[in-house]
């Protein structure tokens, strides 16, 4: 390592930014530090303002730059990806030049569907697919919103260093993305496509390879984790922010989905790539499975009746046969795209139905997956799709994430019910076998906030019970005028559902005469925009509004939650997780229902003070958190405020607040 130790370097790095130093921040860097020498594993929680991007960027840059080995940093968040990347590394790179024996070496890595692809840009889709060539949305289709798009990315194309669909302002519709983009499995491959020398993912693969620090998403750790190939940069050190989030982004990576229309778009692209009886094979496989799921009953499947397993293996055998069938080398590069597409979306339905038939397999004693079937409307017609989902990534996380490197994670909401078991139970760090067990220890450096004085948790413990139906009662809309209203508008509300954000958003219009925005009404980003200009501004919404707002200052002295985050009772996966846990005796609901809420709560609550001066008051209009069994366990996953009942001393506080 570099001669200068690591609270040396904060401190260094502090004083050029123009910051003072804290103790959480300088414990949470020597813990750091100690992580990477011993290869322990850490989970931190570190409070909003401790300044854990700069207590883990320092130990990470100086570990990087003495081995001459990359350290990985995965965020949840693009917003955290571009603050880490296009503002705190370049700062820290300046502030320690002289101090390390090198200056340091920064990179953002993405999936490859996020760069353009030059190949299928150029060569369009091949005529032997099946679908019209990409050359004719140019004419006579270029009045289409689609042709447009595609006409812009194109040219765009010629001007973009880096490809990167982030990088376009402004942005376009997934679907217009989708024509200038490839996923890995549809990719050629640099040495074969003609296009590779100058491909912008590989010129960013290249770039991370080369880096010290490497800045990725949850998303591609997760595929880098799952799959056989390498799409990371070898490395033994990583960093998880946002660590919060790692289960669940982990299990969306690897949640499969069979839907009607993408095996229609599978039956037409190889239309003229096999011989006429393959088509017809997979086209009435395709259809009589799609027909099933849309007269199926939505829900969880406790087994695979055998209608359905019948038509599953018919679509396993026949998208098989397909894909064998089709030669994927063939002289022409526009052919050989267009085929490699092909085999990806046939390799996806194969393996998807094979995984899902698999899991219902009798020889198999305990089932790790789970399925269900959905019925989800798409701009005002049904959609059927049948998923299949891991019933936990414990495992997966233990023997691909922790296995192969010494691991830092890190958020300021870790801790539920005051303990971090749970976090590290759903990682995988605990809760197998001896020999599964991994070494690892969790650290709360606290934060800067004096939360007791600072801030107010206010339970409407006289309110009745929310009921089913999701929206508010009268007497819950009554206490949101009458807060609001001390508060001088300035209150962000925390919805459990779109639908109650709405409803109370046009109660509020109608009782209130300060501003209530409402997510939908514009981008997420616009709107938090508007409320932060304006102190007399509400803002109603859900969960992107729980975990994403940063609005410091006189703006919000208000939180409103409406009722505990449970999770929805028929959602398949966590009630399927709950059942898990209780049938080998554990506490399902607390171990699953209870966590999953307790997390969301500590997420909202955190919205309240975003600086040290920051003053209000966090109100849950849900009487279950003063007077339920689990209530003190999930107070005891909030921060330290000061905590009441009383309406009046709560209006009173608000009122003052807004100096009033």
């Amino acid at each position: 390592m570099a001669d200068a130790s690591v609270p040396e370097l904060l401190a260094t790095a502090v004083a050029a930014l123009g910051g003072s130093e804290r103790d959480g921040q300088e414990r949470m860097a020597e813990a750091v530090a100690h992580a990477f020498d011993t290869g322990e594993h850490l989970a931190v929680q570190a409070g909003t303002g401790t300044g854990k991007s700069l207590a883990y960027l320092v130990p990470a840059i100086a570990r990087a730059v003495a081995d001459d080995h990359p350290v990985v940093v995965s965020t949840a968040t693009i917003a955290l990806q571009r603050q880490l990347v296009d503002r705190d590394l370049p700062r820290l790179a300046d502030a320690l030049e002289g101090v390390l024996p090198r200056r340091p070496t920064f990179a953002l890595l993405k999936g490859r569907r996020n760069y353009l692809c030059l190949n299928k840009i150029h060569s369009g889709t091949s005529d032997d697919s099946g679908e019209a060539p990409q050359e004719e949305l140019f004419e006579p289709f270029a009045a289409s919103a689609l042709g447009r798009d595609v006409q812009r990315l194109t040219a765009w194309a010629d001007d973009t260093a880096t490809g990167d669909r982030d990088d376009l302002k402004p942005g376009v519709p997934e679907r217009s993305w989708a024509q200038v983009s490839v996923s890995a499995r549809e990719c050629l491959g640099a040495t074969r496509c003609q296009f590779g020398t100058d491909c912008f993912a590989e010129r960013a693969r290249a770039v991370a390879g080369a880096a010290d620090i490497v800045v990725t998403n949850h998303a591609l750790l997760a595929i880098d984790a799952i799959s056989d190939t390498t799409v990371l940069p070898e490395h033994e050190l990583l960093v998880v922010d946002e660590a919060h989030e790692l289960v669940d982004r982990v299990t969306s990576v690897a949640t499969a989905e069979l839907t009607a229309a993408a095996l229609s778009v599978a039956v037409r692209r190889v239309t003229r790539l096999v011989s006429p009886e393959l088509v017809q094979r997979l086209d009435a496989a395709s259809l009589t499975f799609g027909s099933a799921i849309h007269d199926g009953t939505p829900g969880r499947m406790d087994y695979l009746d055998d209608e359905l397993a019948t038509y599953l293996a018919a679509l396993r055998d026949a998208a098989g046969a397909v894909r064998s069938a089709i030669d994927t080398a063939p002289a022409d590069p526009k052919a050989a795209a267009a085929r490699k597409e092909a085999v990806a979306a046939l390799s996806e339905i194969a393996d998807t139905a094979a995984r899902i038939l698999a899991s219902f397999e009798p020889a198999i004693p305990e089932r790790s997956d789970v399925v269900w079937l959905s019925h989800e409307d798409n701009r005002g017609s049904m959609r059927a799709v049948l998923r299949v989902a891991p019933l936990s990534v414990a495992g997966l996380l233990h023997d691909r994430l922790f296995g192969r490197a010494t691991t830092v994670l890190t958020s300021a909401t870790l801790t539920v019910g005051g303990s971090f078991d749970a976090m590290a139970g759903a990682w995988g760090l605990t809760g197998g076998s001896e020999p599964h067990e991994e070494s690892w220890r969790g650290l709360d450096v606290g934060s800067p906030f004096a939360h007791a004085k600072a801030g107010i948790l206010y339970v409407a413990a006289h309110l009745p019970p929310p009921g089913r139906d999701g929206t508010g009662t009268d007497a819950q809309l009554d206490e949101i005028a009458e807060l609001i209203t001390a508060a001088g508008g300035r209150t962000l509300g925390l919805f459990s559902s779109m639908r109650a954000a709405r409803a109370a958003a046009e109660a509020m219009r109608e009782r209130l005469d300060t501003p209530v925005l409402c997510q939908g009404e514009d981008t997420t980003g616009a709107l938090v925009e508007q409320f932060a200009a304006d102190a007399d501004t509400s803002l109603f919404g859900t969960l992107s509004l729980w975990q994403g707002v940063d609005v410091p200052g006189p703006s919000l002295s208000l939180v409103l939650i409406d009722r505990i985050p449970f999770p929805r009772p028929d959602d398949p996966l966590l009630t399927a997780r709950q059942r898990a846990i209780s049938a080998r005796g554990g506490n399902g609901f607390m171990a699953v229902a209870a966590n999953h809420a307790a997390l969301l709560l500590a997420q909202g609550a955190g919205r309240l003070l975003r600086g040290v001066d920051d003053r209000g008051v966090v109100a849950v209009l849900d009487s279950r958190m003063a007077t339920a069994r689990y209530a003190g366990y999930l107070r005891a996953s909030l921060p330290p405020f000061w905590a009441t009942t009383d309406t009046d001393k709560v209006r009173l506080a608000l009122r003052r607040l807004r100096g009033g």
